[in-house]
């Protein structure tokens, strides 16, 4: 599944530094806005410890994790709405969820784009740039609904009530995701797939020393974002750097223990980008390779059969399944069978998290 986050968020915040912790593909880092001459893409290997503990009992020739684009936008700036910035900011509509990294550190010699470190005002500003530009798409649909709604058309009266509640949020300074309107109705501005409707999660990009706990600076932003619901990580970005330069597994777990942590911050961000896109894991386990795909929550066996391989999707027969805890208890798929845990399932099965299937189908 093409799944995408973008990186958004001001010049000199770190984002490509965690972009190039995170991804397979290394990006220059700049420290002016839109001195990118375009956004960086790469791929994210979603860390899962299960994919390890299968293989310890299946021995394949290969472990292979799942995956989710990364997209970082070069940083953006005030005004940006209305200047060379609009480039970047259709990239950012073409992704699934938003990764918003504020500055919370202080470096005289890289100094901020606005003259000093307020991470409060720096998400005021990245809004208000999302914000413009969809109240822009919500007007231009509105003009073109207002016709069908003076002929008659009932639905275009509905979706004409809808859109002038997104324009009057919109004008209120409030992201279109916090719109007071049901969820049945998001259906009449999905086509214009609005920048500040989509997911979002903050990253606090503090010094080495705050790692761990934060700062002032993180505590002042945690604080402002309360009562978004929104999940809220400490990176250090410098520090994330060194580790990712590092060969070694060994090395890092050194190099970690020594900073206080347990495991690189990159890992909890890229697990916390995954659970923002509302999206789980399932495996497929055999002596080639175990692996793991991804598929959003809800879908069907034959629809995550369909991620594997089309043919899969189209000749669906059954799903053999096995929950993960159950094939680490008893070991062998031989030992599930005997104990009542490997089920037969059909089209209508909702596929769990870290389901092991094996798909029959027929072409």
């Amino acid at each position: 599944m093409p799944l995408r986050c973008g990186i958004i968020g001001l010049a000199s915040t770190g984002k490509t530094t965690l972009f190039n912790c995170i991804s397979n593909t290394r990006a220059e880092v700049h420290k002016a806005a839109f001195s990118g001459s375009k956004s960086n893409l790469g791929v994210m290997n979603i860390p899962d410890p299960r994919l390890q503990e299968i293989d310890k009992l299946i021995v394949s020739k290969r472990i292979v994790p799942t995956t989710i684009e990364m997209v970082d936008i070069p940083g953006l700036t005030k005004g940006g709405s209305h200047s060379d910035g609009n480039k970047f900011l259709a990239d950012i509509r073409n992704v699934d969820a938003l990764i918003h990294v504020l500055r919370c550190f202080d470096d005289p010699m890289n100094p901020h784009i606005e003259g000093s470190v307020n991470p409060v005002r720096d998400k005021e500003i990245v809004d208000l740039e999302l914000q413009i530009r969809d109240l822009e798409s919500v007007e231009k649909k509105i003009v073109k609904t207002e016709r069908s709604a003076k002929a008659g058309d009932k639905d275009a009266r509905h979706a004409l009530e809808i859109l002038t509640i997104y324009k009057e949020h919109l004008e209120s300074f409030k992201s279109a995701r916090t719109a007071p309107v049901h969820k049945e109705d998001k259906k009449h501005i999905e086509d214009l797939f609005l920048l500040s409707d989509k997911p979002v999660m903050y990253v606090c990009n503090v010094d080495d020393k705050s790692a761990i706990s934060g700062n002032d600076l993180s505590t002042q932003f945690l604080n402002s974002v309360k009562d978004e619901n929104a999940e809220v990580l400490i990176v250090a970005g410098k520090l994330e750097a060194d580790i990712a330069e590092l060969e070694t597994t060994e090395d890092r777990e050194v190099f970690l223990a020594d900073a206080g942590l347990t495991e690189p911050g990159v890992n909890r961000l890229v697990r916390s980008a995954f659970h923002l896109l509302d999206l789980q894991n399932f495996f497929t386990a055999g002596p080639m390779e175990v692996r793991a795909w991804t598929i959003r929550k809800g879908m069907t066996a034959p629809q995550a059969a369909g991620v594997i391989h089309s043919d899969l999707e189209r000749g669906f027969i059954r799903a053999e399944v096995m929950k993960y805890e159950d094939f680490i208890k008893y070991k062998t798929e031989h030992a599930c069978k005997e104990n009542g845990k490997l089920m037969i399932e059909g089209k209508n099965y909702v596929v769990g998290d870290g389901d092991i299937l094996h798909i029959r189908f027929n072409v």
